[in-house]
């Protein structure tokens, strides 16, 4: 999630929710030159940050065409697919300001081939851990998520965009469950994505049961 669906998180958008079979499989299948890392990393620990819904706002779309810019200008051909996710992604849906990208490379481990330049283009790292890196501005107004291509939770990620794109119910189920947790006092931003899992569960299976 630039929200959507782990344990730990960042943005509108959960991370933490890999799963290590599907990584396993997808690096046997491509044969990585080396192992991912085992273990969550995440630099500068947890933060306590104000949950602020804020209505729709149409210059979310130029603000994440923005990145989209100075990230293939920093990757190239690299990136293989950038992707607007998060609740930002979605004309019409309440959401955190901060806008989440989605970016797939071809092989996670290679960070050579992506973080220096990621970093260098400006951002800043904030989280390693098995299939995922993320980095962000030094603002906290941008995250962006990088995985590899094929991972199942990249997938969920446009899933679960497209279908609250699509089904004006779902959409209004999240943002009013959205609604109803920021009213309350979150430890850290972990625990308020935890309490959105269940509905953003129901919602990407009748996505998957849509499909067929």
């Amino acid at each position: 999630m630039s929200e959507w669906e782990l344990p730990v998180a960042t943005g509108d958008v959960q991370w933490g929710t890999c799963r290590s079979g599907t990584l396993a499989t997808v690096t046997a299948e491509r044969g990585l030159r080396r192992p991912d890392v085992t273990t969550v990393e995440m630099v500068g620990g947890i933060e306590k940050r104000a949950l602020v819904l804020a209505d729709y706002d149409p210059q979310w779309t130029e603000a994440y065409a923005e990145q989209e810019r100075r990230i293939r200008a920093a990757l190239g051909p690299a990136a293989v697919q950038i992707e607007h996710i998060g609740s930002t992604s979605v004309p019409g849906l309440a959401a955190k300001p901060v806008i989440d990208v989605l970016v797939t490379v071809e092989d996670i481990t290679s960070e050579e081939n992506y973080l220096d330049q990621l970093l260098d283009a400006g951002y800043e790292l904030r989280v390693r851990e098995p299939g995922h890196r993320l980095v962000r501005t030094p603002a906290r107004d941008v995250h962006v998520h990088v995985m590899e291509v094929g991972d199942e939770a990249a997938d969920d990620y446009l899933l679960f965009r497209d279908r609250l794109r699509a089904d004006p119910e779902d959409r209004d189920l999240y943002v009013r469950t959205k609604r109803a947790l920021v009213e309350q006092d979150w430890a850290d931003m972990n625990a308020y994505a935890e309490a959105k899992t269940g509905v953003i569960a129901g919602i990407k299976e009748r996505a998957r049961q849509s499909r067929t």
